[in-house]
């Protein structure tokens, strides 16, 4: 059988320019979500990603993102992010972090500056615009979770 040489001029790099992102995407009350690498947009099919922005000392609601994960990297301002049940723990995040949020983990993003636009990266594990926003109890004083170097992520010799 012999092997077909794909079209890699039309079926390979992508690239979407940033005046080009989709705002037509599931939102979430406090937050602008942009599409940029979709199925539709540049034909990825395990991967979506876009952009957030967060205006000054503004918060999201409380949402979690089904059985998807997402990782959201940190370009300019302060993030705060809160998760649980009740939104129960908070840690906070700079430019250049990355923070991870498993499947169905109840979160809210926080922009912790008074003046800055928080704007971040996004990556989703799947192609569905999976956003469900959540009507919980939330806690007034969270528990500030300090990240060290985790030993359960690492194998040892």
């Amino acid at each position: 059988m012999e092997r077909v040489t794909p079209d890699w001029r039309t079926q390979g790099v992508r690239i979407v320019r940033g005046d080009q992102l989709d705002l037509n995407t599931p939102q979430t009350m406090g937050m602008t979500r942009a599409a940029a690498i979709t199925h539709a947009r540049a034909g990825a099919e395990k991967l979506w990603a876009g952009t957030v922005s967060i205006k000054p000392d503004v918060k999201t609601g409380a949402h979690h993102h089904g059985e998807l994960e997402s990782i959201i990297y940190v370009v300019k301002g302060r993030a705060r992010m809160r998760w649980g049940e009740q939104l129960e723990f908070t840690a906070e995040a700079g430019p250049g972090d990355f923070i991870f949020v498993p499947p169905y983990v109840p979160h809210q993003e926080i922009n912790a500056s008074p003046d800055e636009v928080l704007e971040c990266v996004l990556v989703r594990s799947g192609q569905e615009p999976i956003v469900v926003n959540l009507d919980i109890p939330v806690v007034d004083d969270p528990e500030t979770v300090a990240w060290e170097e985790d030993d359960r992520f690492h194998q040892k010799p």
